[in-house]
């Protein structure tokens, strides 16, 4: 292997340990032979990591954190105890979650208590089926204390264009 994907590699896995923890990283990662790196043409700095030509991430330049995709999400789901890096909404709202609307608190029945504002998180419901992506607005506590408001601002729902 080229020692620049190398050294980009082990960059990309820091990132992705600060920002989930290393058990996530180590899912995420599991596979460096199927993982593509995708740069900007512009800047020359990496943009997107694909495995197996679907996206797995997407690294945010503003920040220099990583966004999830629906194949990351999977994966975690797949394995990880909920609700961790995640949230639980009630299951009759799943489909309103689906098409990208926003969780309010009403709705959440649980969440990743480790989380922070602005963490990546990913929606369920109750049966831990993936409803969309997006970013937390409030700490947990308040999440589930509040009884209105917006809980998290959904980026893409599932059946979303």
């Amino acid at each position: 292997m080229d020692p620049n994907i190398i050294l980009d590699l082990r960059k990309l896995k820091a990132i992705a340990d600060y920002q989930f923890g290393p058990s996530i990283t180590d899912i995420l990662f599991n596979n460096l032979n199927r993982i593509e790196l995708r740069k900007s043409k512009n800047t020359g700095k990496i943009r997107y990591i694909y495995e197996e030509d679907k996206l797995l991430l997407n690294l945010r330049p503003n920040n220099g954190l990583f966004t999830l995709s629906f194949l990351s999400a999977e994966k975690i789901i797949k394995n990880t105890k909920s609700p961790r890096l995640r949230v639980v909404v009630l299951s009759e709202i799943s489909e309103y979650i689906r098409n990208g609307r926003n969780v309010f608190c009403k709705h959440v029945v649980n969440l990743d208590g480790m989380l922070r504002p602005l963490d990546e998180i990913i929606v369920v419901n109750q049966e831990d089926e993936l409803l969309a992506l997006g970013r937390l607005k409030l700490p947990p506590s308040h999440v589930i204390s509040f009884n209105q408001g917006i809980a998290i601002n959904v980026r893409k729902g599932l059946n979303s264009n």
